[in-house]
């Protein structure tokens, strides 16, 4: 059969989409030869997407028995998201500085499209992918690389959670006061407001699935930064979660709640 010119960052789209949307569902066998076959690729470039795929935490291999899909854990999930609350807020705060006319303009333009998408899930989850990205491109290389690998852990869970209908409304809530900040260039704001993002992404996403669900790293991370999110002991939550921030330097954001949590200023 002839192979066609596709490119390895073609065949990693297509295959990365296919499991995304659920095409190719949590431990399903990836035999090589099926999938050369069917895309009409040859066996080198798909190899090299499926590498790709499995640094993503998408696809696991196993000797003898070739790739499969990843299980599409919630604890997996949640740790990514404790590693994004440790790095990213932080850099935001950082990088105020760096961050030019030009971004401001461009996220703006983003919030927009996320607005006008907030019915269709798959272009509402690039519009706020593309929104971060913009301070994601300041980051040193090594974190923004790290950043990257964690968002793509997640992207399958973030998919499901943005196709709830309050879910669009919460995440431009928040995105339109964290673009606030990062245009008056008051990092602790940002930094704050990027923490209650995170935290709000990573309780819904799991409690959309398991309502009993018990966090672990996501709280760790939280307490080391100095922030106070009401839970049970054994790591359960109720909605709305009360969160505050106890650590010093904390400064005012605006009354919050979404369907996870509740921040109320002055706590």
């Amino acid at each position: 059969m002839a192979r066609s010119g596709r490119t390895v960052e073609e065949i990693y789209t297509e295959l990365r989409d296919r499991i995304l949307d659920g095409t190719f569902a949590p431990g399903i066998r990836l035999s090589q030869q099926a999938l050369a076959d069917e895309l009409s690729v040859s066996r080198t470039p798909l190899r090299e997407a499926l590498h790709r795929l499995e640094a993503d935490g998408l696809v696991i291999s196993h000797a003898n028995r070739g790739m499969e899909v990843s299980p599409a854990s919630q604890e997996n999930a949640e740790q990514s998201y404790a590693a994004r609350l440790l790095v990213e807020p932080p850099l935001v705060a950082a990088l105020m500085d760096d961050v030019r006319d030009k971004d401001i303009e461009q996220m703006a333009t983003a919030l927009a499209a996320m607005e006008a998408s907030a019915g269709r899930t798959r272009d509402f989850q690039e519009s706020h992918f593309r929104f971060h990205a913009l301070l994601l491109d300041r980051y040193p290389p090594l974190l923004a690389e790290l950043t990257v690998q964690q968002h793509s852990r997640i992207f399958r869970h973030q998919r499901l959670h943005m196709s709830r209908p309050a879910v669009p409304a919460d995440f431009t809530q928040v995105d339109r006061h964290f673009l606030e900040a990062v245009r008056n260039r008051e990092g602790e704001r940002a930094r704050q407001l990027l923490e209650l993002h995170l935290i709000d992404a990573a309780l819904g996403m799991a409690l959309d699935i398991d309502p009993d669900y018990c966090f672990d790293s996501l709280l760790t991370a939280a307490r080391g930064l100095g922030l106070r999110l009401a839970h049970e002991e054994n790591g359960s939550v109720h909605r709305p979660i009360r969160l505050e921030w106890v650590r010093p330097g904390a400064v005012a954001v605006p009354y919050t709640r979404t369907e996870n949590l509740e921040h109320i200023p002055g706590d």
